[in-house]
This record gives structure tokens, sequence and C-alpha cells, in this order.
């Protein structure tokens, strides 16, 4: 069994916004394959049948000639494993990148198995590289234009702190910058909460001033980059709520620092 788009059929869909870049291609009889772009991530390819269980086992990645290339050696990329019940096939970043340089040669990356939905028949599921060049452009196109981070990467910052002092490195600086581009860019971001937290050497109540600072460094830089500023609730809480007991050098250093989490409206995907 063979299922790929034919020449005159075959044809690649673009979605493109700053947060991902999806560039895919409808295979009849079977279902879809996709490569997905997101945001601070690498690409990969997700194939996805319209019926679950029809790839059961491994199944080897492998570019194969298109018609248009006769006596062109067939090339083995690696091989895959479905994901679970539902038969779709999550291709790692590498082979993915892989099957991009083989479709722009013209090939068909492949993907065979000795069992369709679980008999001993051979099946072969090709991506048609038919119309992908020009497509190709658009992705590379989108890719440049995705923000530098997706929402899970910046929704729990924990900023640190040497002890007794409340200035911003160029590291932490840095990471804020990260923050507020996103931010800027996802209107679905309604809160911004800002924590301070300090280690337990010294007076609590001198604990409880240095987090104030600390947090209000924070706040106050993210507002100098552009951000609402009520958008943002500060709070201080000194040494309460330490992350790991206060017992030795290293556990200290972790609890001297202040959290910036995102919260989003509710109901919308990370």
């Amino acid at each position: 069994m063979t299922f790929r788009a034919a020449i005159d059929e075959a044809s690649w869909q673009m979605e493109t916004s700053q947060f991902a870049c999806l560039l895919s291609q409808a295979i009849p009889s079977y279902g879809t394959g996709a490569f997905e772009h997101e945001a601070g991530e690498s690409v990969r390819f997700i194939l996805t049948p319209t019926q679950q269980q029809q790839i059961t086992g491994p199944a080897r990645l492998v570019a194969e000639a298109s018609q248009w290339q006769p006596g062109t050696a067939p090339k083995m990329l690696g091989v895959v494993r479905v994901k679970d019940s539902s038969g779709v096939i999550e291709v790692p970043a590498t082979l993915a990148e892989n099957m991009l340089a083989a479709l722009y040669k013209g090939m068909t990356p492949t993907f065979n198995t000795d069992q369709w939905f679980g008999s001993p028949e051979l099946l072969k599921v090709g991506v048609s590289a038919a119309n992908f060049q020009s497509a190709y452009t658009d992705y590379l196109d989108c890719v440049t234009g995705l923000l530098p981070a997706n929402f899970r990467q910046v929704a729990r910052t924990a900023i640190l702190f040497p002890s007794g002092q409340a200035g911003l490195s160029d590291a932490t600086r840095q990471r804020l910058d990260l923050i507020a581009t996103y931010v800027k860019a996802d209107n679905s971001v309604q809160t911004i909460y800002v924590d301070g937290h300090s280690d337990n050497l010294g007076r609590r109540l001198l604990n409880r001033d240095l987090s104030k600072k600390r947090a209000e460094e924070v706040t106050r830089y993210l507002v100098q980059l552009g951000l609402p500023e009520d958008k943002i609730i500060t709070r201080y809480h000194g040494e309460r709520y330490p992350v790991v007991p206060n017992n030795s050098v290293e556990n200290r250093a972790r609890n001297r620092r202040v959290t910036v989490r995102l919260e989003r409206e509710e109901g919308t995907a990370l």
C-alpha cells in the first residue's frame, strides 16, 4: 500500500505568525504531514493519519527518488516510532531538517513499515516534493520573523541575586528583555506577577525589605522596556517561601530570587 500525492495534486499550505510556522501537505487517503516550527524551538515533522493505528511498529524514513528523478539512489534518513495508539509519528529536529533538505533536492521522504493496521502488509507513506521550493521560500521568511522564545520558555522565570544585593546583572537584563519582547507580541498575556524573596540570613524585617527592593528593581526595568505598569503585580515575601531549605550556601543562593510569572487569558493554549 502506497500513499502519496500525485504531481498534479500535491500542494503545500502555509500558516504563519510570530509564534509558529506550519508547512503542511495533505496525503490523499492517508492523512496529513506537517513541518511545525515553533518560536524558540527547532523544526519537527508530524505525520497524522486520518484513521488510527495504521502504523503500529517502527518505520524506516527514506528519501526516495521522485517520479522525475529516474536512477537516483534512495537515502536512508533514520528510524522513527509511532507516538501511541493514535498512529501519529513525530519526527525530531535533526531528521526533520534532513527531510527538508531532501524535499528541496526534489526527493520524496517516505515512511516505510512492514505492518499496516497490524497486518503483514507493506506500507509506504510519501511526502511529495512537487511545488516544494516556492513553499520553502515562504517557510524561511516565516522562520525569520519568529519570536526568539515561546510562551512555555518565558512563562516562569527565577532571577537569582547575590547576598545582600538587589541590582540587576547583565544576564538578568537579557532575560527580562526576552520576556518583554514576548509579552509585547502576545496580547493574551493579562498579568505579570513579580515576587521578591530572600534567604534567612539576617533580620527578618531587613530580609523583607531586601526582597521588596529586588522585586521593585525587576518591575522598574520591565516598565522601562515598555510593558504596561497596570499589568504588573509586584509582591515581596522576605524569607517566608524558600524553594529549598536554607541549610547550605547553595540552597540560600537559590532562595535569593525574584520570580516572574506570566498569566494568560483563561483557555489560551500554551
